[in-house]
């Protein structure tokens, strides 16, 4: 293969060289407007070898470089007949026997567009079809050069061009609609490529995002003629968000639902997210986007933010949806027990909104003071036992109310009230000693005359209790009333013990009347010594013999009673 190669190498040199002689040049694309002329430089060569007889001449073809495929006629130098739509339009401008084939084409139309060959007619064998062409296009309309992207407020150029290719009509560019631009600045232009001329106007400004949407156009008139060709152009001016719209920060009812609406002005259009803190909820591609909020708690309270971006550019604005909602039940204090004289700090918290006014009831009646806030403390100090009861808090706003409450127990050493003492009845003397105190108060009787106490462990002298509240009573009975005694200088000794773990306290019982004390030794000159001889001995006999305690007091107080109404 390689062998085939080198021997067919010469050959295929001559060739070129021979070929190589047959050229034309014209330009590869040129364009005109409708109505208007168009001339088509072109020259030729051949070989130098051939000599024309009869002179040159030359054939245009259309569409086609081949004559058996019959191409319509442009132009033919030995005669006049052409293709119908080219009867009377072309003219050859150049002098074949130059080797210049330029070809004028006059009151061109769309119809007229295409690929023009030239064919060299040197006299018998000797014609050629030239294989290059030229492309004409004929425009209705002048073109204007827009970049890719326009972006706001970068520089743009605009360039409307115009084929500038008739030598009878000279064409005027003007850009329409421009009075709303910045500063624009206007730069014609003329270019020259290849034989081919083209006028051109650019023009130059600094967008806007104003200015997306608005038309701009290029106006071409050729002067001393009626023909005006327009191009209108719509601009697209990319840029990143300048305007984010969302609903007004607003209240709504806890369990409701609420649509917030969110407008971005860019281009092109942005994605949009929302956010509710910095947690995203949606995202989509568009001018504007809605989040649908349903059964709202207060939990979905806070701002929301829509963001729009559209990679030239982000912006967002946010809003703050308040959701209000009836005060909850207030969290409290558990049930307290509390020591007399200390103090404490009862708190209180509840949620709503709007923020609920707390208020401190303590068994129904206002204490402290009303706190317009989430949580309210209600002092006490040095505490007594009027701090005793049920507190509550109160939690209200405009929705609702709600309160919960609790119990203060005060723990306080027993107190002997004033109601304590010894009075004459019916069945003899008889004394009562009552206490308030936390945890309830022991009561017990002492006699100290006879050195015996009295107790719930011994049923001595009808001794009860009962209690009521922090309140307990103790009462005893001594004698009958018959036994009681009428004159004399007579006393009770009767001593009342209350105690519980905070404190005891005794007291001497009076005799309410004719302040006499049960349980008294009559003490005269002579008597008194007799008496607590006879009670000293009484009790030595009691002690000796194991009598039972009850008729030991039994028989003592009667000997008393005998001696005692014998003087």
């Amino acid at each position: 293969m390689k062998g085939l190669e080198l021997l067919l190498l010469p050959l295929l040199l001559i060739l070129k060289d021979v070929s190589a002689q047959w050229n034309v040049w014209m330009p590869k694309d040129i364009s005109a407007m409708t109505n208007s002329c168009v001339v088509i430089p072109c020259s030729f060569t051949y070989p130098s070898g051939i000599r024309p007889y009869r002179g040159v001449h030359g054939i245009w073809y259309f569409g086609h470089p081949y004559p058996q495929l019959f191409p319509p006629v442009v132009y033919k130098s030995r005669t006049d007949i052409v293709h119908e739509s080219y009867n009377g339009r072309t003219k050859l401008l150049g002098d074949l026997m130059q080797k210049n084939c330029t070809l004028l084409i006059n009151n061109v139309g769309v119809e007229h567009s295409g690929r023009y060959y030239f064919r060299a007619d040197l006299g018998g064998a000797n014609i050629y079809t030239y294989p290059d062409f030229s492309n004409l296009q004929v425009l209705d309309k002048p073109n204007i050069d827009v970049p890719e992207e326009i972006v706001s407020d970068q520089s743009l150029d605009l360039t409307c061009y115009v084929p500038d290719n008739c030598p009878d009509m000279s064409p005027q560019i003007h850009w329409m609609y421009t009075d709303y631009l910045p500063d624009p600045v206007f730069t014609p232009d003329n270019v020259e490529d290849s034989n081919t001329a083209v006028l051109s106007s650019t023009l130059t400004f600094t967008p806007k995002p104003m200015h997306n949407g608005q038309q701009l156009g290029c106006r071409v008139h050729y002067e001393n003629t009626t023909f005006v060709y327009e191009r209108l152009i719509s601009l697209d001016i990319k840029y990143a968000p300048r305007t984010v719209w969302v609903n007004v920060s607003q209240e709504v009812m806890e369990g409701s639902s609420v649509v917030l609406h969110c407008d971005v002005d860019s281009n092109p259009a942005p994605t949009i997210t929302w956010y509710f803190g910095d947690q995203e909820l949606m995202s989509e591609v568009a001018s504007n986007s809605s989040l649908s909020l349903d059964y709202l708690t207060p939990e979905e309270e806070g701002v929301y933010t829509c963001v729009g971006d559209n990679g030239y550019g982000s912006m967002n604005t946010s809003m703050y949806l308040a959701v209000n909602y009836p005060p909850r039940e207030p969290w409290i204090n558990e049930s307290l027990t509390l020591l007399e004289g200390s103090s404490a700090f009862l708190q209180c918290i509840s949620k709503g909104n709007p923020m609920p006014t707390l208020t401190w009831l303590k068994d129904g009646e206002l204490v402290g003071t009303i706190t317009a806030d989430e949580r309210s403390i209600l002092e006490l100090r040095e505490i007594t036992p009027q701090a005793h009861g049920v507190y509550n808090c109160l939690a209200e706003n405009e929705h609702g109310r709600a309160s919960n409450s609790f119990n203060i127990t005060v723990e306080f050493a027993p107190i002997l009230l004033d109601d304590s003492k010894c009075t004459i009845v019916r069945e003899g003397v008889q004394c009562v000693c009552i206490a308030s105190g936390n945890p309830e108060p022991v009561i017990e009787f002492y006699l100290p005359d006879l050195n015996i106490t009295i107790n719930n462990s011994n049923s001595l002298f009808n001794y009860r209790t009962y209690s009521d509240g922090y309140t307990s009573t103790g009462i005893i009975k001594l004698q009958d009333k018959g036994e009681r005694g009428n004159n004399g200088d007579t006393g009770v000794h009767v001593h009342c013990s209350i105690s519980n773990v905070y404190g005891s306290e005794s007291i001497r019982l009076e005799l309410q009347q004719e302040k006499k004390f049960m349980m008294a030794v009559i003490v005269g000159t002579i008597g008194g010594v007799a008496v607590i001889a006879f009670i000293i001995a009484a009790v030595r006999y009691v002690g000796q013999n194991n009598k039972k305690e009850t008729t030991v007091i039994t028989n003592l107080l009667a000997q008393w009673q005998t001696w005692r109404g014998k003087s």
